[in-house]
């Protein structure tokens, strides 16, 4: 998959100056939720594939970029649009729960 990594150092231009709109999965590798997270994502990001970018940022490399969004839970989502970011998604439970909040942002 094509899934951005995303640092302190990319952030706002794929964030903010994106026409599409970004997923942001708040991560780290010693997440066992996070890691079986993973194949959802990437089934999710084929499946909106020019219509929604994905971006991960691991937390043991950023953690100003958790503490700037007040991520103290993983794994989280954020998406982008237009400059703006919706409510955290924390521990998404489920491929529906995570198509049904991309729905309503």
């Amino acid at each position: 998959m094509s899934q951005l990594t995303l640092t302190n150092n990319n952030f706002q231009e794929h964030t903010s100056q994106n026409r599409t709109p970004i997923i942001v999965e708040f991560w780290a590798p010693w997440c066992g939720y996070c890691r079986r997270l993973g194949p959802v994502i990437d089934q999710l990001e084929e499946e909106l594939q020019g219509t929604v970018a994905i971006g991960k940022v691991n937390l043991d490399d950023e953690p100003e970029l958790a503490e700037k969004f007040d991520v103290d839970t993983i794994p989280s989502l954020l998406m982008f649009k237009d400059g703006h970011h919706s409510e955290l998604l924390v521990n998404p439970g489920s491929k529906a729960e995570i198509q049904k909040w991309i729905k309503e942002v």
